[in-house]
């Protein structure tokens, strides 16, 4: 069988190290020879692979420059995961596990958005990198060029199937997401439960739905204020997916995650040499967002320095990067959030006001999950069908009793909390129904000592008939100096009523 290729209607294993391996349809460019072959090269990159990801990642950068799809960590993790997954199946002839690794990174980087152009041009990059660590090899093992190109094109075929797959999938459901909102359109807006990913037919969230689809036309930035865990995040994704922008990338920064020595370099990108560490060019997040939206959460914990820069790219539509003279022209639209009152941040010194100024085109204040408690039930059911699909299980009814109970707490981390607590009953719930007993303790013992407090608070804000009947006379009595008779006709009670009445609570004058 050595040096022949074989068909893959005329061969169904492989003998690899005295086993005998399922073989893929795409590899049979590849022979039993070719594989023993590769053990000695791959051997050599895994030894070398952190040398290889960095001549990889240079060549990359140099190849594409500031049109360069992937930043550096990014690059790392994907082509860190490539070499890793051929070193580590290959090696053994686990060629399901090449498959599984191979087709993961296709699907990564068609969700990333990396061009498909550009995926072509890194494997054909990894192929000259890889070929100077091959002199390292023992002579008799050289000029493995043409089986390793062999390989190239097997793992090109499954990264393309998996890279258009999941483009395809992609386009899918953007269309079936276009047709239902087609169909959503005939409908009042009273009527809509969901949109955009948003659950609820409250009045808050009709105006939400609303306030959305009025602001997404345009390149006018917008802030969407709200409490921790109200869906901030996904009213951004709402405004840009009904925007003009839609196909081009959502960027998400977490402001307050990032710390404060990195936050410009991460988002206005920096040159060479800008600073210590600083090896290769970024573009920077706000460059990676180019025809797209970038989002700010939680803008009012960026570093103030950090923002006196955000205003002048936001005014001036272009960046310059860290260590850079050149100012560079940028095409996105601002959307920003904040868990604070945006006045009071700009009174505490939290945000520049000329930045709050020039951010607050559109405004959209998101209610708390406990102003819209009538919206709970449906954000049950829309969470139980979410679980269902993830786990492909089937959807579980909901007792009403712990829809009552649900609707009775208070939710200080809203619609994110409201989440967790349904994965939470959903992986305890074993019966045929979610039952209270699968709720998370806390929620049972606050709920508890809501009703109690409340049940107390009537007992000793309101007072009983007897307790209100004896207070009035004092009253009476007392606005009359003690004058009996005069009291009775401001109760309008007979003088003999008034004084069985005093003999009864023991009022004496």
């Amino acid at each position: 069988m050595g040096g022949i290729t074989h068909p893959y209607d005329a061969m169904t294993a492989l003998e690899v190290n005295g086993g005998r391996v399922p073989a893929s349809r795409y590899m049979n460019l590849l022979s039993k020879d070719d594989f023993d072959k590769l053990k000695a090269p791959l051997e050599v990159l895994g030894e070398c692979r952190e040398l290889v990801l960095d001549d990889w990642w240079a060549s990359y950068v140099e190849h594409f420059g500031d049109a360069r799809a992937m930043s550096h960590p990014i690059f790392v993790d994907i082509h860190g995961r490539d070499i890793g997954t051929l070193v580590t199946t290959l090696g053994c002839g686990n060629f399901e596990g090449f498959e599984k690794g191979i087709r993961a990174i296709g699907t990564d980087l068609a969700q990333r958005s990396v061009p498909f152009a550009e995926v072509v041009a890194s494997l054909h990059l990894f192929e000259e990198v890889a070929a100077k660590f091959f002199a390292r090899l023992p002579f008799q093992s050289r000029g493995i060029e043409m089986t390793f190109d062999k390989l190239s094109h097997c793992r090109m075929i499954l990264l393309a199937e998996s890279y258009f797959n999941e483009r395809q999938a992609d386009l899918f459901t953007r269309v079936q997401s276009l047709e239902s909102e087609a169909e959503r359109l005939a409908d009042r807006p009273s009527s809509r439960v969901t949109f955009r990913g948003m659950v609820g037919k409250s009045k808050g969230m009709r105006e939400i739905y609303r306030r959305v689809t009025a602001t997404a036309h345009g390149n006018a930035t917008v802030v969407i204020v709200g409490e921790s865990g109200t869906g901030k995040e996904l009213v951004a994704r709402a405004v840009h997916e009904c925007s003009g922008r839609a196909d081009g990338p959502f960027v998400p920064v977490n402001c307050a995650a990032l710390p404060a020595h990195l936050i410009e370099s991460e988002l206005f990108g920096h040159k060479k040499g800008a600073y210590t560490g600083a090896g290769v060019d970024y573009a920077g997040l706000i460059r990676a967002a180019s025809g797209g939206t970038l989002f700010l959460d939680e803008v009012t914990e960026m570093p103030l320095a950090a923002q006196a820069k955000l205003l002048r790219v936001i005014e001036e539509r272009s960046v310059r990067p860290v260590g850079s003279v050149r100012e560079i022209p940028v095409d996105i639209r601002f959307v920003a959030s904040t868990n604070r009152d945006p006045l009071k941040a700009v009174e505490a010194g939290f945000l520049r006001r000329d930045l709050w100024h020039r951010l607050n085109v559109h405004w959209i204040t998101l209610p708390p999950l406990r102003e819209r408690l009538g919206d709970i039930p449906l954000l049950c059911d829309y969470f139980i069908d979410l679980g269902a699909k993830r786990d492909l299980s089937r959807a579980k009814p909901i007792e009403s009793d712990v829809v009552e109970l649900l609707s009775q707490y208070i939710w200080p981390g809203n619609v994110r909390e409201l989440r967790n607590c349904i994965e939470h009953v959903l992986s305890v719930t074993r019966g045929s129904t979610i039952s209270s007993s699968s709720l998370p303790k806390h929620i049972l013992e606050t709920v508890k000592m809501q009703v109690e407090g409340a049940g107390e608070g009537s007992r000793v804000s309101i007072p009983t008939m007897a307790e209100a009947e004896c207070d009035l006379i004092k009253r009476a009595l007392s606005a009359t100096a003690g004058n009996k008779v005069q009291a009775a006709r401001i109760l309008k009670v007979s003088r003999h009523r008034l004084y069985d009445k005093m003999r009864k609570f023991e009022i004496t004058i």
